[in-house]
């Protein structure tokens, strides 16, 4: 478990790259706004989700 306690928030900045470059293809193809939207939204969130597993833990 602590394997993946490392290994999360990482997978989840590397994902976020590749959706922001994904938006950044959407963007310039033409693609639909709410497509742009749709995946850089993901991309917000996958950014979020790998720096808040991050944080240290302040309860404790």
């Amino acid at each position: 478990m602590a394997l993946m306690g490392a290994a999360l928030p990482t997978l989840l900045l590397i994902l976020a790259g590749v959706l922001v470059g994904g938006v950044w293809s959407l963007y310039r193809q033409g693609a639909p706004k709410g497509a742009v939207v749709a995946t850089a939204l993901l991309a917000l969130l996958a950014t979020a989700g790998g720096v808040l597993w991050l944080l240290p833990e302040s309860g404790s």
